[in-house]
Formats: structure tokens, C-alpha cells, sequence
């Protein structure tokens, strides 16, 4: 029985199976070219990347704008925690 090798990207249920691996002097995976496709993404994107629970990640394309505002609205509720409390209730 052949045991199946992670090494290119194939696709499952739930999404696709990566391998990292040596890119120059780091790792990396590399994306399918349809998953790029139907995510509007190219070579050269900036992707956000946020840590989640349980031990995975979440990917979304950059938007710089939006950074700005997540930064402001993070300032404002640190700045104006009470504040925020009380409307809360």
C-alpha cells in the first residue's frame, strides 16, 4: 500500500493539505493556483495573518486602510474603557 505524501498541495474536504517547506533561508507553503484564483490573489499580495485558538491561523488579504482603523478603534476602547463598560450594560 503506497502511503500518500503531503509534499503537493491537494485538495479535501475541508480545504487543502500543505506541505512547509525550505524556501531560500526560511519555510514557507505554497498556495494552489485555484485557491489564488478564487481568492483574487496574486504573487506579490500582502497577507494578513491571525493567530487563533487551537492551534491554526487565519489568512486575509492586507488592507492597510483597514489596519488603520482596527488601530484607532483599539486606541479608543483602551482610552475609553469605562466609558464603554457603562454604555455595555
Amino acid at each position: 500500500m503506497k502511503r500518500e505524501d503531503p509534499a503537493e498541495a491537494r485538495a479535501n474536504t475541508t480545504g487543502y493539505v500543505l506541505k512547509i517547506k525550505k524556501i531560500g533561508n526560511s519555510v514557507g507553503v505554497l498556495l494552489p493556483k485555484e485557491m489564488l484564483a478564487r481568492l483574487h490573489l496574486q504573487e506579490g499580495d500582502v497577507l494578513h495573518v491571525i493567530e487563533q485558538t487551537e492551534r491554526s491561523v487565519k489568512l486575509s488579504p492586507y488592507d492597510p486602510r483597514h489596519a488603520k482603523a482596527m488601530e484607532i478603534a483599539r486606541r479608543s476602547f483602551r482610552d475609553y474603557a469605562d466609558t464603554y463598560k457603562t454604555l455595555a450594560k
